[in-house]
């Protein structure tokens, strides 16, 4: 088999990618190893989605799709410190018409595979896992477990952040381990949320409340390995108990909806996101602290920015030549490490139990909150990447 572009992964990123394609005459191949499932409940993988990424699956026909009953904007959000400190961010005062709406993994997962499943330039591939890459001059080969061979004049990476295909290209990644876990559930709430997003920097990690439709939410608390661990093995009532004391009864009493599950939290920085005939998307190029939400976001710009590199291209261009692909590296450059370091610095920042150091950061989080031309202009770049 041959293609112009041969997707390794059919993730959000990956398939975003292949759909974003749709309207080009490249020849797109996609390799997943299981096709996505919704679960039976509520996905306790939620993402907050920036309204620049609500334009991208709204132009990629995926947005429009989706059942609203099953989302929820955020109109407000509230941060508070670990002493005090308070920042408020209003998408009616940034001039938006909410700050991100808050969506199930596998809604947007599910779409998306039915979207390339009818795309005419797409082939799945699938169940199939790749063995071997080699690269040369001309095309790049991969050997699929079953032994067929695929050739492709550009593969695209978005195998996510324990990338098969970025290891066997060479491609080096340095991992910084947060030594905590990100814990993940959803509930059901006795007060309002009133679509605000709430978030406590704690001195046992950062907790957060993401609004969901009919009085849910979803919870995600960063927090040290050992707490963690402890968190995922309380009873369900238990673990109801102390989110809600954790989040100062701000939603009352607690219901259980999704039981807690845990994953390790890292930053990781790759060495180059492109080489000939590769380049890397999503997880596979990039992993930050999940504190700004900004994660899978990052991931579809990564797709957005590919998706137009190539499709610009003259039909006598090859998509995997090298100043092709670092154009895509260096539009993605500056958002990536700004994400990544702003994350990790502030991680860093609110870790710290010195007190003196406390104050100093909530009297941060309290001045931003009284400038609000400040706050409202780190709102929209938060948001949009623009002033």
């Amino acid at each position: 088999m041959k293609f112009d572009v041969l997707i390794v992964g059919a993730g959000l990123a990956g398939a975003a990618l292949a759909a974003a394609l749709r309207g080009s005459t490249l020849k797109i191949g996609i390799i997943e190893a299981r096709p996505p499932s919704r679960p039976a409940g509520w996905d306790p993988r939620i993402y907050a989605i920036s309204p620049a990424n609500v334009e991208f699956l709204s132009a990629i026909g995926i947005w429009q799709h989706l059942d609203t009953a099953r989302m929820a904007p955020v109109y407000d959000m509230e941060i508070h410190g670990d002493a005090g400190g308070r920042l408020d961010f209003s998408a009616y005062d940034s001039g938006l018409r909410e700050l991100a709406w808050i969506v199930e993994s596998s809604l947007m997962q599910q779409e998306l595979w039915e979207t390339i499943k009818r795309q005419h330039n797409v082939t799945l591939i699938w169940p199939a896992s790749p063995t071997a890459l080699a690269i040369d001059d001309s095309a790049a080969h991969l050997t699929l477990s079953d032994g067929r061979r695929i050739e492709a004049r550009l593969i695209v990476a978005a195998d996510g952040r324990d990338s098969w295909v970025r290891q066997a290209a060479g491609i080096g990644a340095r991992n910084t381990p947060y030594g905590e876990k990100g814990v993940v559930a959803n509930f059901r709430c006795e007060k309002p949320h009133r679509d605000t997003a709430f978030q406590w920097f704690r001195k046992d990690g950062v907790l957060a409340y993401l609004p969901l439709p009919e009085q849910h939410m979803s919870m995600v608390w960063s927090a040290p390995d050992a707490l963690a661990d402890e968190l995922v093995a309380l009873s369900p009532e238990a673990l109801c108990a102390k989110v809600a004391e954790a989040g100062e009864q701000r939603l009352g009493a607690l219901t259980p909806v999704t039981p807690a599950a845990a994953f390790p939290l890292r930053l990781m920085r790759v060495d180059s996101a492109v080489q000939p005939r590769l380049a890397l998307i999503g997880d596979a190029a990039h992993a930050i602290h999940p504190l700004s939400g900004h994660g899978i976001n990052l991931g579809y710009q990564d797709a957005r920015a590919l998706a137009e590199q190539l499709a610009a291209l003259p039909a006598w261009r090859d998509p995997g030549e090298l100043p092709v692909l670092r154009a895509y590296a260096r539009a993605r450059a500056e958002e990536t490490a700004l994400l990544q370091y702003t994350t990790h610095g502030l991680n860093r920042l609110f870790k710290p139990a010195d007190p003196l150091l406390s104050g100093l950061r909530n009297f941060g989080l309290n001045l931003t909150n009284r400038l609000p031309v400040l706050r409202n202009a780190l709102v929209r770049y938060a948001i949009a990447g623009r002033f």
